[in-house]
């Protein structure tokens, strides 16, 4: 029995040399040791300081297609990682693009779901956490 609902191998490897071509540069695969894990479950969230990076907060699963690799943007956060997420549903970004499916996301607006019983590490953005323009994000539709 297969579960058709997961991206098959192929896919993701046409994913990611997709992605590949459009950076000029092949994605990272040496995944940090303080990075959340492919497959865990987060939602994104929304900026408190600005109409964005999305319309709304949404739950997804950061994705192996890339590993996370350090934010370059001029306001990004000390360490704060660029992490590729998978949406559970299509969803539209603060300027009504979309849908999209996946996107790379900047950390600070991943919120991990808690674990059974755990409370959740990471209350998402917050003062004094900084905000990002509309370019806090790389999206595949």
């Amino acid at each position: 029995m297969t579960d058709d609902s997961l991206p098959s191998r192929t896919a993701t490897d046409d994913a990611r040399r997709a992605v590949e071509h459009v950076l000029g540069r092949p994605l990272a695969r040496s995944w940090p040791s303080d990075a959340l894990p492919p497959g865990s479950r987060v939602t994104v969230v929304r900026d408190p300081d600005w109409d964005g990076p999305w319309q709304v907060e949404f739950r997804g699963t950061i994705d192996a297609m890339g590993a996370p690799e350090p934010n370059e943007h001029a306001q990004a956060l000390g360490g704060e990682l660029l992490y590729w997420v998978a949406f559970d549903d299509p969803q539209y970004d603060s300027d009504g693009q979309g849908p999209y499916r996946k996107a790379r996301i900047w950390g600070r607006y991943l919120r991990p779901e808690p674990d059974a019983g755990q409370p959740d590490p990471s209350p998402g953005p917050g003062p004094g956490r900084g905000t990002a323009p509309s370019g806090g994000r790389t999206r595949l539709s």
